[in-house]
């Protein structure tokens, strides 16, 4: 029994060593890939002042989730606050106290939204800049005009701290920070009118692609903690719900938070969404409809 009980010792005494070794490496590898500096050449975009243009800005901020990483007053929010993943909150990002520094000029909004990156060039964790990279310059102008308008907040931002999934994640590659995945050196802003168009739709779209995938056929959302449900399979294969609606019923189903059979959307689909205009949820439907028929999950 004593011989047992010694080689039981040892075994556990390895696993525990294996576990550390493991968890001492994936601490490295991540830090190493948080810490990774990346070369950006910003192109600077005309920054308009009028009401117009601001409100236009506002209108963006709100319905391509800004508020869900910033707050709605801009001055930080809590994204994530879980064991495995950790605490991950938006930062202010007003001129109030704990936002940003008095040097942040419009360059830096510009690098940090279409780059991810800021301005000693590490690259901002969560920050969805691969949906904003392509983002024309009139719409660039108008959201860095509405940040800059936005009254001060006084908030210290909260600091990011990976939980041990989370860093396991980054450090084999299963989350990559959106500055990984631009291609930096040749980001070409978007030139397109606003109307119910397929090419609107898609320009549109753009913001869905970080939980439903490149090809919009959903599944495993992996910037999310384990609990997050797999995202909605938004192309016509016959799997999906969608396939069975209606414009009218998309339409109803993003502004009320609940499908045509009375079920609601889980919390995570961003409800900002649903106040995206008519134009912009009609011309989103024309390009969606215009999807091939793709498996859930079957994205690259």
């Amino acid at each position: 029994m004593k011989k047992l009980l010694k080689w039981l010792g040892l075994a556990v005494t390895g696993l525990v060593g294996v576990v550390l070794v493991g968890a001492v490496i994936v601490y490295f590898l991540s830090n190493a890939k948080l810490a990774r500096k990346f070369v950006v050449n910003v192109r600077p975009v005309a920054v308009p002042s009028d009401a117009g243009a601001i409100a236009r800005g506002k209108h963006i901020a709100e319905t391509r989730g800004c508020a869900e990483c910033h707050g709605k007053d801009l001055g930080g929010a809590v994204v994530i606050d879980d064991g495995a993943m950790g605490h991950v909150a938006g930062p202010n990002i007003t001129r109030g106290t704990g936002g940003l520094p008095a040097g942040f000029g419009d360059v830096d909004i510009i690098r940090a939204i279409r780059h991810g990156v800021t301005p000693d060039g590490r690259g901002l964790f969560l920050m969805p800049a691969a949906d904003f990279a392509t983002m024309s310059d009139a719409d660039m102008g108008a959201i860095v005009a509405y940040v800059k308008s936005v009254a001060p907040v006084n908030r210290p931002s909260d600091p990011i701290k990976l939980g041990p999934v989370a860093r396991a994640l980054v450090a084999f590659g299963k989350i990559k920070l959106d500055a990984e995945k631009i291609d930096h050196a040749n980001v070409r802003p978007a030139v397109v009118t606003p109307g119910v168009t397929v090419e609107y739709g898609r320009y549109l779209a753009i913001g869905c692609t970080g939980c439903h995938g490149s090809n919009f056929s959903g599944g495993k959302i992996a910037i999310g903690p384990p609990d997050w449900p797999p995202a909605a399979n938004l192309t016509p294969d016959p799997e999906g719900r969608i396939s069975k609606w209606t414009e009218a019923d998309f339409i109803a189903t993003l502004r009320t938070a609940k499908r045509p059979n009375g079920t609601e959307l889980n919390p995570v689909m961003p409800r900002a969404f649903g106040q995206l205009d008519d134009l912009e949820l009609k011309a989103l439907w024309m390009f969606l409809k215009t999807l091939p028929a793709a498996p859930t999950g079957s994205h690259s």
